[in-house]
């Protein structure tokens, strides 16, 4: 594989971060926020990449994160240097969640709907997490889940305790997917554009993988 070949491409609202096969990152796209800052050809040792509306977040391979964009709503504060033993990252609009080698949750960045709620921090034996626009969702390894943040569409409805065979999550802007062990899924949130239809989703059976945008839900 030629050493400059995109390995993953991620997009935010307005840029885009790719992640080369040499572990180097390459950004281009709106830069009003410095989210294509050059810093971030400084890095040569990244494994993942992911984004926010306007912030833009890559994992290390020492399991050490770093952050570069808008930070208006302390989406980059330095309070995510002192974590450690990171195993991924994922963003919402404003905020980032990290999945941590010991199973539990960090969050920083915009608090507004409680997506970064310390309850998180509470959480143990995670084992993956996602985010909506808004909310953050987190899978336990008894199968079991956990939302916070926004909930003024549902996204974090406690019927989402109900389930206990979870081996999947994934969130659209203000959705959230669960599959589970049986190869059914679960859909709870926003439905204007028939994201959480019924008729639909529970019609769908051997499900392997789940995957969601803004308003759309992918199943294979």
């Amino acid at each position: 594989m030629n050493k400059n070949t995109h390995t993953v491409v991620t997009c935010g609202k307005y840029h885009s971060v790719a992640l080369l096969s040499d572990n180097t990152v390459r950004c281009w796209g709106n830069n009003h926020w410095d989210q294509c800052d050059p810093v971030h050809l400084t890095f040569t040792d990244v494994i993942q990449v992911t984004c926010g509306n306007s912030h833009s977040v890559a994992l290390l391979s020492n399991g050490t994160v770093r952050c570069w964009g808008d930070n208006q709503w302390n989406q980059c504060d330095p309070l995510y240097n002192a974590f450690t033993n990171v195993i991924k990252v994922v963003c919402g609009a404003y905020h980032s969640v990290a999945l941590l080698s010991n199973g539990t949750v960090r969050c920083w960045g915009n608090n507004r709907w409680n997506q970064c709620d310390p309850l998180c921090s509470t959480f143990t034996d995670v084992i993956q997490v996602a985010c909506g626009a808004w909310h953050s969702v987190a899978l336990l390894s008894n199968g079991t889940v956990r939302c916070w943040g926004d909930n003024n569409k549902k996204q974090c409805d406690p019927v989402h305790l109900t389930y206990t065979d979870v081996i999947q999550v994934a969130c659209g802007a203000w959705h959230s997917v669960a599959l589970r062990s049986n190869g059914t899924v679960q859909c709870w949130g926003d439905c204007r554009k028939n994201q959480c239809n019924p008729v639909l989703y529970l019609t769908i059976t051997n499900v392997m993988k789940i995957q969601c945008n803004a308003n759309i839900c992918m199943l294979w």
